[in-house]
């Protein structure tokens, strides 16, 4: 579920590897040296394998931030699943859904799509489905963060858990100031991040482009 803690003054250090990998690592890693000492290199190369995933997993690389003050970037690393018109329902009102999946081997990192005050974290538990589809978003374990910008601008960011996700990490609560790329949380392993817009937002993408996190310009408001 949602951790709510307190943000960073600073956009989070870049050291690599995500601060929520290291204890996967660590076992995985110390289970390789172990089989490689007890049984031999050829035999602990599936667990030297699984580590080399985990490592990639869990990087979480610089980014270079567009600057300008309408724009919405992108929240995570992955595909455009959903370009569409639909309904808020952490808002009640109607408004443009981006969806964005993220499958195994993407950056799980997610970062704020707009600066802006942190006005509202609502968390619902619920099911695991494929985050691929449609009906992830509204069935599945989920955490929705509220934003408004300076001028007013209204942005629903919600993290969605998928098939393998089993966890939602979110480190920002109401009151929180957020920058453009900012990071306000991860999700593990595998998901989806929705982003609901104004209905006059220009949208910059379409279905099946690719988006990284903190650089991928989704719309202008």
């Amino acid at each position: 579920m949602c951790i709510g803690v307190a943000p960073p003054k600073q956009n989070y250090p870049h050291p690599l590897i995500a601060r929520e990998g290291w204890p996967f690592l660590t076992i995985a890693v110390v289970a390789a040296l172990l089989a490689t000492f007890l049984v031999g290199g050829a035999w602990a190369s599936p667990l030297w394998i699984i580590a080399l995933f985990v490592l990639q997993f869990f990087r979480d690389p610089a980014r270079k931030v567009p600057q300008g003050e309408n724009l919405v970037i992108a929240p995570a690393d992955g595909r455009i699943v959903a370009v569409e018109k639909t309904r808020d329902v952490y808002r009640e009102r109607d408004a443009l859904k981006v969806s964005v999946f993220m499958n195994v081997f993407n950056v799980h990192s997610n970062r704020s799509p707009v600066d802006g005050e942190v006005t509202g974290v609502q968390y619902f538990p619920g099911k695991f489905v494929n985050a691929d589809l449609d009906k992830a978003s509204l069935e599945n374990e989920r955490n929705a963060v509220l934003m408004t910008t300076a001028s007013g601008r209204e942005i629903t960011a919600v993290q969605v858990a998928g098939l393998i996700a089993r966890r939602i990490l979110c480190y920002v609560k109401a009151g929180d100031k957020l920058h453009t790329g900012q990071r306000y949380g991860f999700i593990r392993f595998g998901s989806r991040v929705d982003v609901y817009l104004p209905l006059d937002a220009h949208v910059r993408v379409s279905i099946g482009d690719k988006t990284r996190a903190g650089e991928t310009v989704l719309a202008e408001l």
